[in-house]
């Protein structure tokens, strides 16, 4: 666990982003999924482990259909708070716009006495490359895995749906997405091509 490397990836100075702090939710661990518009459009998605978030960078974003097996890249740690940031990354790493797509807690499958005995869980799965949680979001439900893939560099991980009552057997998180958000007004006004999207809701 260290934030070394998100420090120094970037200039506090002149980015909104939260500094390097650790620090960890007071119940039930926290989840995030924002939304990125940076170089290439992409989900990141990040899990409170040790007071800091454990980040992956999905491409194509988090899917409900079990079928998808969904390519996540593992990212360096991002500070708890970060779990709250939206906005503008000014020009440099990451640069671009942060929007929040999902939120909530996550817990491990099989009940767990504490949050601190579901942490030792979690973090035996991380360690051994088998990483299998329960995400209590508003679009993210149910339980899901992360496994890492041999063979494939350090970083290579697949975010599977597993086969429960909140799978569906078509997803596509771009739909999912309000037509309001940030990133598609910007995605619309530079003219530039997206799904169809949720329209807007109240």
């Amino acid at each position: 666990m260290s934030l070394s490397k998100y420090t120094e990836k970037r200039n506090f100075d002149k980015t909104p982003e939260p500094g390097a702090k650790v620090d960890k939710s007071k119940g039930q661990l926290s989840f995030v999924v924002q939304r990125h518009k940076a170089s290439h459009l992409h989900y990141d998605f990040r899990l409170e482990m040790e007071g800091v978030l454990k980040s992956w960078a999905v491409p194509k974003g988090p899917s409900l259909n079990p079928k998808d097996k969904r390519l996540a890249m593992m990212v360096e740690d991002h500070p708890y708070a970060y779990k709250d940031f939206k906005g503008i990354i000014p020009e440099g790493y990451g640069a671009g716009i942060v929007e929040i797509w999902d939120k909530g807690t996550y817990s491990t499958i099989e009940k767990a006495p504490s949050s601190a005995a579901a942490e030792i869980k979690l973090l035996a799965g991380l360690a051994a490359g088998n990483l299998k949680f329960t995400l209590h979001g508003k679009k993210l439900k149910g339980e899901f895995a992360l496994v890492k893939l041999k063979g494939r560099g350090e970083n290579q991980w697949l975010l599977i749906k597993h086969n429960d009552e909140f799978a569906i057997e078509e997803y596509d998180s771009e739909k999912e997405t309000l037509a309001t958000s940030p990133i598609n007004k910007w995605l619309a006004e530079n003219k530039e091509p997206q799904k169809k999207i949720l329209p807007n809701k109240p």
